[in-house]
């Protein structure tokens, strides 16, 4: 019977995982996928390179306008300039997409190509983070944003964690100190094991009343620094 159960009991967690979305956006280079041509059909949910990222906009645009209007508003704060996205088929094939955009004040349009790298994830993780409700993991989300874009993002996952589960990894500490202790766990490697340790803001309380989560890992208080 308890073999059973163990079975059992793995058997959902298993389901469980199957349904997580892993996000990695490193990849903005000219052959990126996401500045590439994709399915207008492929709109099901953002992939993880958001390689079908235009079609995935197309959606909520027609589905989902509150959180489309959304995103549109919270890339404008990091990306004033932007007016709002270009989401049509192809002329040479109508079941084609390519991301677009205009400048405000300008109807030329202009494609993902023109975009900084940083502006580009910054507006993957918008789409990511004001979806429809889901469960994400994201690696490493700062990796090439502006540290006021960075601020944004951490106010995003917060608004987002209230309603869904989301899981990152980070190194970045101006994003570390968007958060609670409790809402942190460190990752250390001892004896070719990896340790998880969940930060007790309890335990924590008298040192950040004067330093900050990222003062603290800075001075290796609360561990986290590469070991021999």
């Amino acid at each position: 019977m308890a073999k059973f159960y163990d079975n059992d009991l793995a058997n959902r967690i298993i389901s469980i995982i199957k349904q997580w979305q892993v996000y990695h956006f490193h990849d903005t280079s000219r052959t990126a996928l996401v500045k590439q041509v994709g399915s207008i059909h492929d709109y099901a949910s953002c992939r993880s390179d958001a390689s079908n990222l235009a079609a995935f906009l197309s959606k909520l645009k027609l589905k989902h306008d509150k959180q489309y209007r959304a995103i549109c508003l919270t890339v404008q704060k990091v990306a004033p300039f932007l007016g709002d996205f270009i989401l049509k088929p192809t002329l040479e094939d109508s079941s084609s997409i390519l991301l677009k955009w205009r400048e405000k004040g300008s109807d030329f349009p202009l494609t993902a190509h023109h975009l900084s790298d940083g502006t580009l994830r910054f507006i993957c993780f918008a789409t990511v983070l004001l979806q429809p409700p889901t469960s994400i993991i994201i690696d490493e989300p700062e990796l090439g944003l502006h540290p006021f874009a960075i601020n944004i993002l951490g106010s995003l996952i917060r608004t987002f964690s209230k309603s869904n589960q989301i899981s990152l990894s980070t190194q970045a500490i101006n994003l570390l100190d968007q958060f609670q202790a409790e809402d942190v766990i460190v990752t250390q490697r001892m004896n070719e094991v990896s340790l998880f340790n969940r930060l007790n803001a309890f335990e924590l309380s008298k040192w950040l009343d004067d330093y900050s989560l990222s003062e603290l890992w800075e001075k290796n208080y609360i561990k986290g620094r590469p070991s021999s």
